[in-house]
């Protein structure tokens, strides 16, 4: 089945090499991609080869590249190996690119994910020279068919000088119908309420938009995302998962939910799948999700009809379960829904449905706080990413974590966060394999006492209480929220110079 059917566009059809001629050295590009999915798997790779031959002839050659999300090796890996990525947003997970942001080579702009769009058509980044979009295929009217995320692609279009697009068969035909994408969002004071009252409601339209004139290119492709394998849940996932729904069968005793629950948030990881897995055992039915990606168990909750819709941006799944959605995405229509994450990741909407969120964490500290983004306070990871979005306005926020972490050496409930990502104000429950602590409604005092019973290692408990006494000892005037700053962070000292806390 011919994937570009609009005359105009048709006769843009070229080469990824000569698509890359249309992006040069110091421009801003807008690319597609959210979780490895959806992403140009073409373009990218002939820039990075035209900046190593610009390289070579001592010419400068970079960009500023845009996203929606993290992306793949043939994205973001390519081009940080060949020295392209002057800057970076919204959020990243590439190991090459992560050795460059860290070392200082690359700058990164960390924020969150529903910001990205709008600052971006606020004017705050400056102005986009190019967008490079993933699509799977393009209709006779010239609207575009999106593909396996949405992402900010809708913003990346309309923003765009110039625009190459990626039209990827490996993508199923089927994907027609998949998609709503919002074009309702304006700049203050213009901004109206966006009416979004349950999870698959329609609110925009199928297809993305573009002007054909600024279509400078369009390049044919057939190649897969980048599809992860699936772990199974390990001992730890599965205890965490235990907590996580045993925790709610207690809400719904209480009152505080309904039998279905609120809509499911959960983050990319092993526990998200062993949450889903530990769902699709339980005695839980209609289950809906309003999420930022679809992953394994996700879809397999689909299966088995206990989750019946999902809405979301991007799907992250394994190779196995990509084909197997790819061969029977017919079936999956009218069932899962994929927005733009300015949408997926709204904070209205987020609050208005009640939302059940579910993301992981580096480290909390015995009141709270919470970073999920660093390594011992000064290392980026990936990112905030959706989380902060989806933990200030849930109904109920979970961050969860193993309570070790490198055999031990290292303890996810530390005295005081090394990076501090979301604040005790932002944080409702924390968990481990070791147990759950609910801090919502409590003081820092009893917070502190909380966690350090229930989500601490053993091998870590009785030292984070010796602090703790120790620093309300300390503080006679500073009772509120005890610290003892000469120490704050010293088990993060001691595992920089000895290799364990």
């Amino acid at each position: 089945m011919p994937r570009i059917t609009c005359p105009v566009l048709k006769t843009k059809v070229t080469t990824a090499q000569e698509a890359a001629t249309h992006i040069g050295h110091g421009q801003r590009v807008g690319m597609s991609g959210f979780t490895g999915a959806g992403y140009p798997k073409a373009v990218p790779g002939a820039v990075a080869e035209r900046a190593k031959a610009a390289h070579g002839r001592g010419e400068d050659f970079s960009i500023e590249l845009w996203t929606g999300a993290s992306t793949a090796p043939e994205l973001d890996g390519v081009l940080a190996e060949a020295g392209v990525i002057a800057k970076r947003l919204p959020f990243q997970s590439d190991p090459t690119l992560r050795a460059k942001i860290n070392s200082g080579a690359t700058e990164y702009i960390d924020t969150h994910l529903s910001h990205s769009a709008q600052q971006a058509w606020f004017g705050f980044y400056g102005n986009l020279d190019v967008a490079v979009v993933e699509v799977a295929a393009i209709l006779p009217n010239g609207m575009l068919v999106p593909g396996s995320s949405v992402g900010n692609n809708k913003t990346w279009l309309e923003l765009a000088d110039k625009v190459i697009l990626e039209v990827n068969s490996w993508h199923p035909r089927a994907y027609e119908g998949f998609h709503d994408v919002y074009y309702g969002t304006k700049r203050p004071p213009e901004r109206r309420p966006i009416q979004l009252l349950e999870p698959m409601q329609r609110i925009g339209d199928p297809y993305l938009r573009v002007d054909p004139g600024k279509v400078v290119a369009v390049v044919e492709t057939d190649a897969p995302d980048r599809n992860l394998p699936f772990k199974s849940p390990d001992e730890n996932s599965k205890a965490m998962a235990g907590h996580l729904v045993d925790f709610l069968r207690h809400e719904i005793s209480h009152g505080r939910l309904p039998a279905n629950l609120f809509p499911l948030q959960s983050g990319v990881g092993n526990v998200a799948n062993a949450v889903m897995a530990e769902l699709a055992e339980s005695e839980f039915e209609h289950l809906t999700a309003y999420t930022e990606v679809i992953q394994d168990g996700m879809l397999d909750l689909l299966d088995t009809g206990k989750l019946t819709a999902v809405s979301a941006t991007s799907f992250s799944l394994s190779a196995e379960r990509a084909a197997s959605f790819n061969a029977r995405a017919e079936e999956y229509k009218g069932r899962i829904l994929l927005r733009t994450q300015e949408i997926s990741n709204h904070p209205e909407a987020i609050r208005r449905l009640g939302v059940i969120a579910i993301n992981g964490m580096v480290e909390a500290d015995i009141y709270g706080n919470v970073n999920s983004t660093h390594v011992m306070g000064s290392s980026i990871i990936n990112g905030i990413g959706g989380s902060g979005d989806f933990a200030r306005n849930a109904y109920l926020n979970f961050f969860v974590s193993p309570s070790v972490a490198k055999g031990g050496a290292i303890s996810s409930i530390v005295p005081f966060a090394s990076h501090i990502d979301h604040t005790e104000h932002d944080t409702q429950i924390i968990v481990t394999e070791q147990g759950l602590a609910d801090l919502r409604g409590l003081s820092p005092s009893v917070r502190a006492k909380r966690i350090i019973a229930a989500c601490a290692h053993p091998d870590y408990r009785d030292r984070l209480q010796d602090y703790y006494d120790r620093a309300v000892a300390a503080n006679p005037e500073g009772q509120h929220t005890p610290h003892l700053l000469s120490e704050a962070f010293r088990w993060h000292e001691n595992y920089q110079q000895h290799g364990r806390m």
